[in-house]
């Protein structure tokens, strides 16, 4: 996948969810049993936006450029954007948007974004700190050993 799809991602991601905020919740996949279906669903606010943070943060490394204020802009941004989801699809007759899913967003952000802070500029998490590092070099177009 070439620099500029994976710069690319963030924003497709950004419409897939806003797309999918307008289907029922139930459009793509409807488990048996209703209380599971409501759990993965609801566990699904933890990690939707901290996804789009994520993907934000391959889209930096890609350029060279990613930094420590990046990173909380990123953070800030992904958190921004599940808050307007939330407000979204509370005009969206079939759905509905609640507080606690706004706060599920950003805590699934907040868990990302201090990982990757940690690995990135406080030398913590050795193997996710190895694999930024990697994925950083590959801007430059070289494709160093994994190890």
């Amino acid at each position: 996948m070439g620099k500029w799809m994976i710069r690319a991602l963030p924003f497709f991601y950004m419409g897939l969810v806003w797309i999918l905020s307008n289907l029922p919740h139930n459009a793509v996949i409807e488990l048996p049993d209703s209380s599971i279906d409501r759990f993965f669903k609801e566990s699904m606010h933890l990690i939707e936006f901290a996804i789009l943070y994520l993907l934000f943060v391959l889209a930096a490394l890609t350029t060279g450029s990613f930094s420590k204020k990046m990173n909380l802009v990123f953070a800030i941004t992904a958190s921004f954007y599940g808050i307007i989801d939330e407000i979204h699809q509370s005009f969206v007759p079939y759905r509905s948007a609640t507080l606690i899913d706004v706060v599920k967003d950003i805590i699934g952000v907040l868990i990302c974004w201090y990982f990757i802070d940690r690995a990135s500029f406080h030398q913590r998490f050795p193997k996710l700190s190895a694999l930024l590092r990697y994925l950083k070099r590959l801007k430059k177009g070289e494709i160093p050993p994994l190890l």
